[in-house]
């Protein structure tokens, strides 16, 4: 199991280098130049001097690969992200400023489309063609419909329209408060959570009812075992697999949905932290970001993958 984690761990790494690359790469190619909105928004002339001046502090003079290799060299020698071209803060410092709160609607999103989901696909799985069933399928097919953004902006104006209610902006740590932080966050966590929610529906619904047409759910029935234990302890568990490996597929899009969440319900996650960096082409903010977003992803796979065991006991990691 352990030499298993190693490796997997080990073959991180090159798919890591090669996503820096792409990002390092195709985040300068983003129309716009960050030294003409510095010169614009600071009133500076441009005449050439400045510019060149500029372009040498910022070090944007440098071939591409030469900046690449020197970033690199940074994160895997000193763990350091490089700094921030408008503020001159440490880029690592502001991600973990913003993580918290893009890991907390992430965590509350994934468990209110799991609490949602699986009871409701196993139901529905079970009642086969029942009027349960039909309702499910429609929340589901309803749910991928529409999309997070305008569901999300509905819940914003309509409450305040019609009952004078709107979500808590300010926005509270967990730690400061923890019952308001989760008060705060359920609501964006339980509109993010909702297409999640429909899909894995969907897959628990299907996998449920491939598992219970098997032979040995039969030979369970046949031994005159309830429904309860037929579903929770042989069917549940090797349906749950396929389950367990979309919810990895799906944390990307997860973490991507809470970029336009947090823009639409003010959280200071990374999202928020993104979208300014692209606004003003903050260059090393951005690959910063994506850097984190991306080796979160791949742990998340990794987990996955090593929780499969705990599902299937003919699974075994050597």
């Amino acid at each position: 199991m352990s030499a298993y984690f190693v490796r997997r761990l080990l073959a991180l790494i090159p798919t890591l280098l090669f996503a820096s690359i792409i990002v390092f790469t195709i985040v300068r190619l983003v129309p716009g130049d960050v030294v003409d909105l510095m010169l614009s928004q600071n009133d500076i002339s441009a005449d050439a001097l400045t510019r060149e001046q500029l372009v040498h502090a910022l070090g944007l003079d440098r071939p591409i690969w030469d900046q690449y290799l020197r970033w690199v060299t940074n994160i895997v020698l000193h763990g350091d992200l490089g700094q921030s071209l408008w503020q001159s803060e440490p880029v690592l410092k502001m991600v973990m400023a913003r993580i918290p709160a893009t890991f907390s609607l992430g965590v509350l999103a994934l468990f209110v489309a799991l609490t949602v989901a699986l009871p409701i696909g196993i139901v529905s799985a079970t009642r086969q063609d029942s009027a349960v069933d039909y309702v499910a399928r429609s929340f589901s097919i309803l749910m991928l419909a529409v999309p997070s953004f305008w569901l999300g902006t509905m819940v914003i104006v309509f409450p305040s329209v019609w009952w004078g209610w709107s979500p808590d902006v300010r926005y509270i740590p967990f730690l400061e408060d923890p019952v308001q932080h989760v008060k705060q966050m359920l609501v964006p966590a339980i509109v993010l959570g909702m297409a999640l929610s429909a899909i894995t529906m969907r897959m628990t619904r299907t996998m449920m009812l491939e598992v219970l047409r098997q032979d040995y759910i039969r030979t369970a029935w046949a031994k005159g075992l309830n429904e309860r234990q037929v579903i929770f302890r042989h069917a549940l568990r090797n349906a749950l697999i396929p389950v367990v490996t979309l919810i990895g597929l799906q944390a990307p899009l997860l973490i991507g949905g809470a970029v336009v969440i947090e823009q639409i319900f003010a959280v200071p996650g990374m999202g928020l932290l993104l979208l300014d960096a692209v606004h003003q082409r903050d260059y090393p903010v951005i690959t910063g970001v994506f850097l984190v977003v991306g080796v979160a992803v791949m742990l998340i796979n990794l987990l996955v993958d090593l929780s499969y065991g705990l599902f299937d006991p003919k699974v075994r990691h050597h």
